[in-house]
C-alpha cells in the first residue's frame, strides 16, 4: 500500500483556538485525499495535570462532518497535539511515522488513524485517531481491576506484531519499516541518554518525590545504577533476535473494549528491540503483585507460544524468555514510570505503578540477572 502525497502542512497549532475544517481537511490529506470537512466542533481539551494526561502531547476531543457523509471515516476523532515549550519532537515523529508506515490498525486492535503530520522546523505535529470511545472503548490503569484474561489478549496482540517483524522477517530498509530506530542508536536513545536530558528529570523525580526515593531504596539501586543497567540490558538484548516493539506498552497505554480484548495506543516509542521489552512492562503494570507473581511465566509462555503460531521460528526456551524478563525490569522501572512527574496521571495511578514495578524488581532480583551480562 502506497501512502499519500504529504500536503505541507508547516507548523502545526499547539492551540485549539487556531483549529479550523480547512486546517484538519488538509491534515486528513495525508492518508485520505479529497476528503472534503464542512465543520469541526471541540468536544473536550484536556488540559495539562488533569490526572489523566499523558506526560508528550496535548488531546483535543473533535466532531467532525465531512462533505460526504459516506467517506467511511469516523465522526468522533482524537486529535494529539504537541505540548507547548515541551521538546519532545523526537517522540512526536517516532509517533507520527509509526502510524502513517506501520498502520497498525490494519492488523491490531489499535485505533484507525485518519491523518498524520510532524513538521520538522517546529517540531509540532498533528495525530488524528478515531475515538475509540465511540466504540465503548475505557482505558485501564494500576488501579483498574485489570484480569488475567485481559492480560492474555495484550499478550496475543503483542505476539502478532512481533512475530510479524521477527529476525530475519524484519525488512529494516522497506518504507514500512525504515523510519524504525533501536534501543541503541537515533535521536531516542539521545533522548533517554543524554545526562542533561531524561535522566536529569529522573534524577529530579526522585530526589523530590518520597515515594519514588524510597522504593528506589528498597531495591538496593540509586539512579545512577538503574541507568547503567538500563544500558548494559539494551546492549545485551541487541544482540538477541530484534523486531519491532510498541516500546511503551505499559497497563494505561491499552484500551480495553466491551467483549474485554484490550488493544494498544500511544506508538510514540515504537523501535526495533527485544520482544520482551513490551511482554515485561504489559505485565508488570497490568496486574497486581499478587496476581502477576502467580501468573507472569505462564503469559510469557502464551505470549512464545503465540509467535509461534505466527509463524516466527528461532524463538528462545521459556527458561531463556523469563531470563530476559527479569532483566527487563530495569528500563521499566527506570524509564517506564521514575520519568513521569505526578501531576500527569495523578498520584494514585503514579504510586501504585512505582510499587508494582518496583516490587517486581526485587522479587524477579532483576539487578542479579543485569549484572549476569555486564
Amino acid at each position: 500500500m502506497t501512502t499519500p502525497p504529504t500536503p505541507d502542512l508547516g507548523a502545526f497549532p499547539t492551540d485549539v483556538a487556531d483549529l479550523d475544517p480547512e486546517l484538519f481537511e488538509r491534515l486528513i490529506a495525508t492518508l485520505h485525499p479529497g476528503v472534503g470537512v464542512t465543520d469541526l466542533t471541540v468536544r473536550r481539551v484536556w488540559e495539562w495535570g488533569q490526572g489523566e494526561q499523558v506526560s508528550t502531547s496535548g488531546r483535543v476531543d473533535l466532531t467532525v462532518r465531512y462533505d460526504d457523509p459516506d467517506c467511511g471515516l469516523p465522526d468522533q476523532v482524537v486529535l494529539k497535539i504537541a505540548r507547548p515549550h515541551l521538546a519532545a519532537f523526537p517522540l512526536y515523529r517516532n509517533e507520527v511515522a509509526a502510524y502513517t508506515h506501520l498502520r497498525p490498525w490494519e492488523f491490531l486492535r489499535a485505533p484507525e488513524c485518519i491523518g498524520a503530520w510532524f513538521d520538522e522546523a517546529t517540531g509540532t505535529f498533528g495525530l488524528a485517531l478515531e475515538d475509540l470511545t465511540a466504540r465503548g472503548a475505557t482505558f485501564p490503569s494500576a488501579l483498574t481491576a485489570v484480569t488475567v484474561p485481559q492480560l492474555e489478549s495484550s499478550m496475543r496482540q503483542l505476539a502478532v506484531l512481533h512475530a510479524r517483524h521477527w529476525g530475519e522477517r524484519g525488512d529494516w530498509d522497506a518504507p514500512t519499516l525504515a523510519w524504525a530506530q533501536s534501543h541503541t542508536a537515533g535521536e531516542l536513545h539521545e533522548l533517554f541518554n543524554h545526562p542533561d536530558l531524561v535522566p536529569a528529570m529522573i534524577r529530579r523525580e526522585v530526589a523530590l518525590n518520597q515515594h519514588k526515593r524510597e522504593l528506589v531504596q528498597s531495591a538496593g539501586e540509586t539512579t545512577e545504577s538503574l541507568f547503567r543497567k538500563v544500558a548494559l540490558v539494551q546492549q545485551h538484548q541487541a544482540q538477541l533476535p530484534q523486531t519491532l516493539v510498541h516500546g511503551d506498552c505499559h497497563i494505561g497505554n491499552h484500551f480495553a473494549l466491551p467483549d474485554g480484548e484490550l488493544g494498544l495506543v500511544d506508538w510514540q516509542l515504537s523501535v526495533r528491540g527485544h520482544y520482551m521489552h513490551d511482554v515485561s512492562y504489559a505485565i508488570v503494570t497490568g496486574l497486581d503483585v499478587e496476581t502477576r507473581r502467580a501468573h507472569e511465566r505462564r503469559l510469557i509462555g502464551l505470549h512464545l507460544d503465540e509467535m509461534a503460531r505466527h509463524g516466527a521460528s528461532g524463538l528462545p526456551s521459556l527458561d531463556e524468555a523469563f531470563e530476559e524478563y527479569r532483566r527487563a525490569q530495569a528500563w521499566n522501572t527506570y524509564i517506564g514510570w521514575l520519568t513521569c512527574p505526578v501531576e500527569n496521571y495523578g498520584w494514585q495511578i503514579n504510586v501504585a505503578n512505582h510499587v508494582r514495578l518496583l516490587t517486581a524488581y526485587r522479587d524477579l532480583d532483576a539487578g542479579r540477572a543485569v549484572e549476569e551480562v555486564s
